[in-house]
């Protein structure tokens, strides 16, 4: 498993019952987590005393319980700071298990020799776009929702990246892929953590079970001669490290040799000692 263990403003305390107790900077958030299907004593003092709790609707979805947690606050991740909010379906906006892939691709950007232009997909508030450009890349950020690339502009502008080489667009995923090939422009490496149902600005439907290997597909039209990477998150349930190894295999292996490597991310739980397992990540590198 690959562990997000360099945090200090972020802390997975404990966890279960279903919830976890995180802390965020500050502040203590309980949150359902799907994964934590155990019952152990819940007898760290934060369980009874959280900031903010979400609880989970027999319906679906559900709604923040806010005991003391202001609207927005930030937290650090080395050099990068990133601006938290409470929102729909108990996010906060950031997922501090990516910090794995963070360090891996900062690792991969730094060691290149060369300039090094990345592609990331589904980027969501830009978390892997900030830790890219703080390596020294120059990034095409692309999320069909137009409220997370405004969010990851703020995160930039705080991590002092106001003015890195960073291309901001709202656009759907797939059709951008399409239209960067017809250009002629080439990337040396992609990132990609598509969700597992979502809907593009114009309404497209997107289903990784569907979708996944035919944007696998047309991305390794988008390499340069020599890339440098291609990384993949997961998120979806059933969908096994092992699948995410056998598309970058199939596809990218093939074409550039290279090697190929996937597994789960995973958070340490303080209190346990444990790993808390967070999706799965499937990387190409050269």
């Amino acid at each position: 498993m690959w562990i997000a263990d360099n945090w200090s403003d972020y802390q997975v305390i404990d966890c279960s019952k279903g919830e976890k107790l995180e802390r965020w900077g500050d502040y203590l958030l309980v949150r359902p987590d799907p994964q934590v299907i155990w019952n152990t004593p819940q007898n760290h003092q934060g369980w009874q005393h959280p900031n903010a709790r979400y609880h989970r609707s027999a319906r679906g979805g559900g709604e923040w319980e806010f005991l003391k947690l202001p609207q927005q606050w930030t937290i650090h991740y080395h050099e990068l700071i990133f601006n938290l909010k409470p929102f729909s379906f108990k996010h906060t906006g950031l997922f501090p298990e990516q910090a794995v892939n963070w360090d891996w691709c900062q690792a991969k950007i730094r060691n290149a020799g060369h300039p090094v232009k990345v592609l990331n997909l589904f980027a969501y508030t830009g978390g892997a776009t900030l830790a890219a450009a703080q390596a020294g890349a120059a990034v095409t950020h692309v999320d069909a929702s137009k409220g997370m690339v405004g969010w990851a502009k703020e995160n930039a502008v705080s991590s002092g990246l106001g003015k890195a080489p960073i291309r901001w667009l709202v656009d759907d995923c797939v059709k951008f892929a399409e239209r960067e090939i017809r250009r002629g422009n080439h990337y040396d490496a992609i990132i990609m953590d598509p969700p597992s149902y979502g809907r593009g600005p114009k309404g497209e439907i997107w289903k990784i079970e569907d979708s996944i290997h035919p944007l696998i597909h047309l991305c390794v039209q988008l390499l340069s001669e020599k890339p440098l990477f291609f990384l993949i998150n997961s998120y979806t349930t059933g969908l096994a490290p092992a699948v995410l190894a056998y598309l970058l295999s199939t596809e990218i292996y093939p074409r550039f040799g290279g090697k190929v490597q996937a597994d789960e991310i995973g958070l340490p739980v303080r209190e346990s000692g444990l790993i808390l397992p967070c999706g799965a990540s499937g990387r190409w590198e050269i």
